[in-house]
């Protein structure tokens, strides 16, 4: 058990995002993506998320590319095996750029916080309505007489 605490402390979460060539086909984009997923399963590492490839405009131009696919992945990975990884997506000539960060694991609070609702906003009753009519009627007479005069 003791290896295994140990060996688990290694295991890092990483996220690769990477750019590939906008030439490729949808299907061949496919491909080359479980490419990448399998030199990462290749490298020991487990597979979290895998997002579906999406064309993008680059901000500037990269390898001569306007445009390109983006893709990103998650997976836990021991740190020996990083260098491996990078060195088979140096190889791929299709994939323009990549980008490995490691990923800090999410802290979770336990506590929930309370939800409030909003009150329940009451109509003004029909009473109300007539003393505002009534005070408009006097307030309407006043004037008359002030105008009048």
């Amino acid at each position: 058990m003791r290896k295994f605490a140990i060996r688990r402390q290694n295991v890092k979460y990483y996220e690769l995002s990477y750019l590939i060539n906008p030439e490729l086909s949808e299907e061949e984009v496919k491909i080359l993506s479980e490419k990448v997923s399998k030199y990462a399963q290749e490298a020991k590492g487990v597979l979290d998320i895998a997002e579906i490839p999406v064309k993008k405009r680059l901000g500037y131009p990269i390898k001569k590319k306007r445009t390109a696919y983006f893709i990103t992945t998650k997976f836990h990975l021991e740190d020996g095996n990083l260098e491996t990884l990078e060195k088979s997506l140096k190889t791929e000539p299709q994939i323009l750029r990549f980008m490995l960060v490691t990923l800090k694991p999410m802290k979770t609070n336990g506590k929930m916080r309370k939800t409030t609702r909003a009150e329940k906003i009451e109509k003004p009753s029909e009473t109300d309505k007539g003393e505002e009519k009534v005070e408009l009627k006097e307030i309407e007479k006043k004037l008359e007489e002030i105008l009048g005069e």
